[in-house]
């Protein structure tokens, strides 16, 4: 009897596609999203909650730590949008993200008393393609992408285009870095 051997990249081998479920793909995306950001804000240290009604910001995030200077927890807003028009590793600086102009301006807004954040994931359009587990971990395809807004001008009749760069990897690391800066009094 002949094992099945690992594909490249040490993988296992692809199964055949599981029967899923009837939810529209959007809201399996925005799932998704979410579940990306809670693994975030867990291995940074910061706590999530989620204002209801969400009046167009959908997570507070919480941080503390001994070096915030403007108040021993410090909180960001983030605004979570998935696609999957964007290709997966997008190749140059930053890619392009259209919003409809009424989430623009509520990103946009300066001075702010809370700072928020645009996070958007990239996702394969199959969501055969969104997860692989193997003995080592699950990989959740493909990544999140973060850019502060504040000051962005509204330049479409309905809907504006910015540009979100391509290394600000949306990971524990740069909420911590996130966090450490509004914990200052700076900007994220």
């Amino acid at each position: 009897m002949a094992l099945a051997q690992p594909e490249s990249g040490g993988l296992p081998p692809r199964r055949a596609a599981p029967t899923r479920g009837s939810l529209a793909t959007t809201a399996c995306m925005e799932t998704l999203q979410v579940g990306y950001l809670h693994a975030v804000a867990a291995a940074a240290g910061c706590s999530l909650s989620q204002p209801f009604p969400d009046n167009g910001i959908d997570w507070h995030v919480s941080h503390s730590a001994p070096g915030h200077t403007v108040d021993d927890e410090v909180t960001i807003k983030v605004q979570l949008k998935c696609t999957y028009q964007i290709p997966p590793r997008p190749r140059g600086s930053a890619f392009s993200f259209t919003l409809d102009n009424d989430h623009l301006v509520k990103l946009a807004r300066t001075p702010v008393s809370v700072h928020k954040i645009l996070v958007v994931m990239l996702v394969p359009r199959s969501r055969d393609d969104w997860l692989r587990a193997d003995h080592d971990g699950l990989d959740l395809r493909h990544c999140c992408y973060w850019i502060n807004l504040a000051g962005h001008p509204v330049t479409g009749r309905r809907r504006t285009t910015v540009r979100v760069p391509t290394t600000r990897i949306f990971d524990d690391r740069a909420l911590c870095d996130i966090m450490t800066r509004v914990g200052v009094g700076g900007r994220p």
